[in-house]
């Protein structure tokens, strides 16, 4: 099938606005796409992988573990995940399912080698990326030379080469958007785990993503790869049915040992006992400013300053905030950091809004202030650093936004960016 058409169907349907004319329409459309043969079903015209090469990367030379291919998602231990800071990124940790109050489908393409997904776009935090699982092979070569086969020396944000080619989107071609992790909507979407015997998955780290007619709802063409895994839920059923798979990984060590038919007690309704703590998401040695929840810093807190050898220059923290522009001239850092640090998965329009712009600007010092200090979102107010009235005004009208969708914005947790009337 043509991916662009079928994007376009489901995204209509979903809106309700897809009528049987619009279906004879598109299908013709599919038609010709595919020569009027019905077509591969294979996601063609979208380049999967750099090279584009599925047998490169199925090539057991090639594996970047000794468990599969990149697109395997394979987690051996924790610091295989590098921290960035960025945007906008796709988050499909939550997709399979077409149920919920989103459809987080992912659908098999006819040659079953890859799965269209529906998934969260992000726009704008901190994400995590799994170096096993990068796509791009140089990309994958200079991540590991920099940070170590098993990513622990680049456990700092950006700190890891594969955040460069996401954030500037050239990681690979054909699109600037790419499926990574965070824990953004973990509050009201949850996580967890449940243990799937071997069967197809989708492994969407760092597959190509494209934007769709629903607002912050992106598509994702993830490779599938045959194996066991791990679903980011509990108690999750592990076969869908209706041509659906789930957006998933494998950490060995989160996997019943016993036997292999422990494994296969975990291929239907249910799988095993879920754990506290899933071994298959990050587990940062340290808080990562402006990280969701409580894997990141604090916010500010009165009378806090930077540490005396923190090296930090304030003059430039400033300009770095007061030189980020939006349309209007509004500052970019100051309402990123009134919204970005108390967000939840229903306020991604508003962090959009607030945080415009800013994966564009250099922002170094700002991360390297709020590092050293260990909190979120907090650089202008160890600096001192001083929106403008236009600015204020904005942080005002974001921070009403959070409040009247049940969200405490930071300044009613520390009296900062509290913005003016």
């Amino acid at each position: 099938m043509n991916y662009a058409a079928d994007v376009e169907i489901r995204a209509r349907r979903r809106a309700g606005r897809i009528n049987p004319a619009m279906i004879v329409l598109l299908l013709a459309v599919i038609a010709i796409g595919c020569g009027g043969s019905g077509g591969s079903g294979s996601s063609s015209g979208i380049v999967h992988f750099v090279p584009n090469s599925h047998a490169f990367w199925s090539k057991k030379s090639n594996w970047t573990t000794s468990y599969g291919p990149a697109y395997a998602d394979v987690l051996l231990q924790s610091s295989n995940f590098v921290p960035c800071r960025g945007g906008p990124f796709s988050l499909c940790y939550y997709s399979g399912p077409s149920s919920g109050n989103e459809d987080l489908s992912c659908t098999l393409t006819k040659d079953g080698k890859y799965a269209n997904c529906l998934c969260y776009e992000i726009p704008y935090g901190v994400y995590f990326v799994d170096i096993n699982s990068i796509l791009n092979h140089s990309v994958y070569k200079q991540t590991i030379a920099q940070c170590g086969a098993d990513g622990s020396l680049c456990q700092t944000l950006n700190s890891a080469p594969v955040c460069q080619n996401v954030n500037q989107g050239n990681l690979i071609p054909g699109t600037g958007l790419y499926s990574t992790f965070s824990f953004d909507c973990v509050p009201t979407d949850g996580i967890g785990q449940t243990n799937c015997s071997q069967q197809p998955y989708a492994g969407c780290m760092t597959a190509p993503c494209f934007k769709t007619d629903q607002p912050l709802i992106d598509s994702c063409s993830c490779p599938v790869f045959n194996g066991p895994y791990q679903v980011g839920q509990n108690e999750e059923a592990c076969t869908l049915g209706d041509n659906l798979v789930w957006s998933a990984a494998y950490t060995p060590s989160a996997a019943p040992s016993s036997s292999s038919d422990s494994l296969e007690s975990a291929s239907s309704a249910s799988a095993a006992a879920p754990v506290s703590q899933p071994a298959a998401v990050p587990s940062p040695p340290a808080c990562l400013p402006d990280a969701p929840g409580s894997y990141g810093c604090p916010l500010f807190t009165e009378g806090q300053t930077l540490p005396p050898d923190s090296g930090v220059d304030c003059t430039k923290v400033c300009a770095e905030y007061n030189t980020c522009l939006q349309t209007g001239g509004i500052q970019a850092g100051y309402t990123c950091d009134a919204t970005l640090c108390t967000d939840q998965c229903n306020d991604r329009d508003l962090v959009q809004t607030a945080c415009q712009n800013l994966a564009g600007c250099d922002i170094s010092e700002i991360v390297k202030a709020e590092t050293a200090a260990s909190c979120s979102c907090c650089a202008s107010q160890l600096c001192n650093c001083q929106p403008t009235a236009t600015t204020n005004a904005e942080i005002s009208l974001l921070n009403t936004q959070q409040h009247d969708r049940g969200i405490t914005p930071q300044c009613d947790v520390n009296g900062t960016l509290c913005g003016t009337q």
